[in-house]
């Protein structure tokens, strides 16, 4: 065999025999030899997880679980998670691995579209039917028809158009900005928010009749925070990920990969993959300690 099939053979040994013990410090120094041996390009295409996603932790474990019950069954979904844990990354999963995955997909983020724009957006509109709308567009529930619509940050959906994607699960159907006319649908609805949406229906800030509509299955994605052992193996994702973007190896020394593991991470995986992307360009070879925000440093 050769020195890299001997390599890939020994990690995958460690790898079973860390999940068979349940030892996540196991994880960890496979990680770790790894990292001395091959490059990170390597390294990355060879960790443990599923469906694209990256972890090993027990939580992430449940969550990979739930996604491969819940995906062949094309229900709504509510994913649940603070904001940089990679809830658009679950929804992914849930469609690739649906009923329909050769469908489209179609992501919105409701937080960062203008309340007066959001129902064009997604249902679409006709020519003429308001200032600068000069020939008729499909919304994201036609143009996704037999796919999937992601819903990101639903909680900051204003009331109105609450009401108004309510309907269009209640019925089926879309209707245009500007027209008369339905069109009917058949859409997968993924939603996602950081807020607790039960919490919002009792002050009324979200319907309560949309909230079950979207809340069949609920899918809980865990902060960076206790998803432990997880921390090394996405720095060795990203690092593989920065080594393609870069051009260059890039590494991470023990002691900074050391102070990486003892910080909270309140942004979470995308504070993750931002400080390591910071550090890459700006450090001259592997990334130390003094390439790191002090804050890391202090934690």
């Amino acid at each position: 065999m050769s020195g890299l099939g001997d390599l890939q053979e020994r990690l995958r040994a460690l790898l079973d025999e860390a999940r068979e013990r349940g030892v996540e410090d196991e994880l960890v120094e496979a990680v770790h030899r790894l990292r001395s041996e091959r490059p990170a390009s390597e390294v990355a295409s060879e960790l443990p997880g599923r469906f694209g996603i990256v972890g090993a932790s027990d939580g992430m474990e449940a969550l990979f679980d739930r996604i491969e019950r819940v995906a062949p069954a094309k229900v709504s979904a509510l994913i649940r998670g603070d904001t940089g844990t990679g809830k658009e990354l679950v929804a992914r999963a849930l469609h690739e691995h649906g009923a329909n995955p050769t469908k489209p997909l179609f992501a919105v983020n409701c937080a960062a579209v203008a309340s007066n724009l959001l129902e064009s957006e997604l249902f679409g509109h006709t020519k003429g039917s308001f200032t600068g709308a000069v020939q008729d567009r499909e919304g994201h529930f036609v143009a996704a028809d037999g796919g999937t619509v992601f819903l990101d940050e639903i909680g900051d959906m204003p009331l109105d158009m609450q009401a108004k994607l309510l309907r269009v699960l209640q019925d089926g159907e879309v209707r245009p900005v500007g027209s008369n006319e339905s069109r009917k649908v058949d859409v997968r609805v993924v939603a996602a928010s950081h807020r607790d949406l039960s919490v919002m229906c009792g002050s009324r800030e979200f319907r309560e009749d949309l909230y079950y509509r979207l809340n069949v299955v609920t899918l809980e994605v865990p902060p960076l925070r206790e998803r432990e052992g997880d921390v090394p193996l996405l720095v060795a994702h990203f690092c593989g990920v920065l080594s393609q973007e870069l051009g260059r190896e890039v590494v991470v020394s023990d002691e900074a990969l050391a102070m990486l593991e003892g910080y909270g991470w309140p942004g979470n995986v995308r504070e993750l993959e931002n400080e390591l992307r910071r550090a890459a360009v700006l450090s001259a070879g592997p990334i130390q300690p003094a390439d790191l925000r002090e804050e890391i440093g202090s934690a």
